[in-house]
């Protein structure tokens, strides 16, 4: 079974477009049926809170009450591996695309699933690949 990391963008994409036929939407129900291991951090989980709880352009456009970000977080943490002991890792610009990294590599993970450029950029690191959501679906379809 593919062990998975979803980046934070990839997350918030699958929170705010909860629509069938969504790449991000999709990676999450996946996980939910155990189609992929997904690992998380705790690191992960409150950046994705920080994020959509953030007033702004989202808070605006999706109007959505915090208890929903809070029961989303809860749900990942329900189907979702946590990783402790995270190691510091400094190989991409942003620290939270590091945060990522380490997870993965704490997680023993196979791909990396962001939109991230910077990540994506790298093509691989040690024995984690990165690759677009979409690509990532491709390869669960494609191997049943």
């Amino acid at each position: 079974m593919p062990k998975a990391v979803l980046d934070t963008t990839v997350l918030v994409s699958g929170f705010l477009k909860p629509v069938d036929g969504g790449a991000a939407h999709e990676l999450l129900r996946l996980a939910q049926k155990e189609a992929f291991a997904q690992y998380i951090s705790k690191s992960i989980l409150d950046e994705l809170a920080a994020a959509l709880l953030r007033p702004g352009r989202n808070r605006r456009r999706y109007q959505y009450p915090d208890a929903a970000v809070a029961e989303f977080c809860r749900g990942l943490g329900r189907f979702a591996s946590l990783v402790t002991d995270i190691p510091e890792v400094r190989i991409v610009r942003d620290p939270n695309d590091d945060m990522i990294v380490a997870c993965a590599l704490a997680a023993g993970a196979d791909y990396i699933v962001t939109r991230d450029k910077d990540l994506l950029s790298l093509g691989r690191h040690r024995a984690v690949a990165m690759i677009t959501p979409e690509a990532f679906l491709h390869l669960l379809r494609a191997s049943g």
